[in-house]
């Protein structure tokens, strides 16, 4: 099997699928965050390994707490991983950490903030033309 073939491609959507209810709804790790999504997973070609893409949205304790409480609760996750999903072998799931929603979501503060900073200038200079008249 390719590792962009259709069948790898709905493997990971189906496992992608699963390990974010498994994650929302059947681990009970008050480390894990509240706020923790999939973005992204890759599975080996060979179906033996998986790497899970998980984002935290919080402080960097918050999400140093998260990948924790998950690698704990990694042969959980695999057993009801394998109830689910129909697959010869489980892979092996390795949490990495992606910090685009954070990212995104600090970039459109920033851009917000960037904005009302012009908007302010603009009416202060309105109300100084005003003034001068």
């Amino acid at each position: 099997m390719r590792k962009n073939s259709i069948k790898n491609t709905r493997i990971n959507g189906e496992i992608q699928r699963v390990l974010a209810e498994i994650i929302r709804t059947q681990i009970k790790d008050p480390r894990i965050a509240p706020l923790t999504s999939v973005v992204s997973v890759e599975v080996a070609p060979d179906l033996k390994t998986c790497k899970a893409w998980i984002s935290v949205l919080g402080d960097e304790k918050a999400v140093e707490d998260t990948l924790a409480g998950l690698k704990s609760a990694e042969g959980f996750i695999k057993t009801k991983l394998a109830r689910e999903v129909n697959l010869r072998n489980t892979p092996e799931i390795r949490f990495i950490m992606d910090q685009s929603i954070a990212y995104g979501v600090s970039m459109s503060r920033k851009i917000d903030e960037v904005n009302r900073d012009l908007h302010k200038e603009a009416s202060d200079e309105e109300v100084q033309t005003e003034g001068e008249e």
